[in-house]
């Protein structure tokens, strides 16, 4: 895709901020009429710049305060054993977020649970069964300074 105009940066910047904005209000707020406003949308997820749109949730009102990172050492990282473990992954939903790290481990987990008992459960019964974990070592976030998404 080729670089984006000062009109389409507009755009951008609006549906991030607030995704369920009105073609009315979309196209006033940049200065076009709405028909030139949802072709330039419709081009950004055609092109695959705008992935989607979703609800924002609060895990705090959903009772998930307490955050956990988890370092992940392997025992196997072949490219079978790494897709093995991330599809493993995205079926805990208490997984909030997975990264494949160049470091000391392999990968980096955000966990979110409902207390540290909680966590010890997730830890036990999800996590400590993934296929080719060889260890782990878990880090508790006391407060998130800044959090996005």
């Amino acid at each position: 895709m080729e670089p984006l105009d000062p009109i389409n940066q507009k755009i951008l910047a609006a549906v991030l901020e607030d995704g369920r904005i009105s073609m009315s209000a979309l196209a006033a707020r940049v200065g076009l009429s709405k028909t030139p406003v949802t072709q330039r949308l419709r081009q950004m997820e055609e092109s695959g710049l705008i992935t989607g749109y979703r609800a924002s949730v609060s895990r705090v009102k959903l009772g998930l305060t307490h955050v956990t990172f988890v370092e992940v050492k392997m025992t196997d990282t072949r490219q079978t054993a790494l897709d093995r473990f991330n599809d493993a992954v995205r079926k805990i939903p208490e997984i909030e977020e997975c990264y494949m790290i160049a470091g000391g481990f392999d990968y980096l987990l955000k966990v979110r649970s409902r207390d540290m008992m909680h966590f010890r459960q997730i830890l036990a019964e999800s996590i400590s069964s993934l296929p080719f974990l060889h260890a782990t070592s878990s880090f508790v976030a006391m407060e998130a300074v800044l959090e996005q998404g």
